[in-house]
C-alpha cells in the first residue's frame, strides 16, 4: 500500500492518483468471490467495484496513519482491553 501510496504523487506526472489506482487496484487487492459468480449482475457487480475503490483511496489517502509503527503499538497494546 505504500508503494501505491508513493506512485500516487507522482500523479502530476502519470496520472494515476490515488482515485485511478484505487480502481484499478481494488479488484485485486479486496477480490471477492461473490463478484466473480454468476449470481452477480452487472449492475451489482460495478456497485461492489465501487465500494471497494473507495476503500482502497481510503486507505491510500491514509496510509501513513493506518501502517504507521505507533498505530500499531496501540492497537497492540490495547487489543486484550475490553471498553
Amino acid at each position: 500500500m505504500r508503494h501505491l501510496a508513493r506512485l500516487a504523487d507522482y500523479c502530476s506526472i502519470t496520472n494515476m492518483h490515488t482515485k485511478n489506482l484505487a480502481i484499478v487496484w481494488a479488484p485485486n487487492l479486496l477480490r471477492s468471490k461473490q463478484i466473480e459468480s454468476a449470481c452477480f449482475s452487472g449492475t451489482a457487480a460495478f456497485m461492489e467495484v465501487r465500494i471497494q475503490s473507495v476503500v482502497v483511496e481510503f486507505i491510500l489517502n491514509h496510509v501513513d496513519v493506518l501502517f504507521s509503527s505507533k498505530l500499531s503499538s496501540v492497537i497492540r497494546d490495547g487489543a486484550g482491553e475490553c471498553l
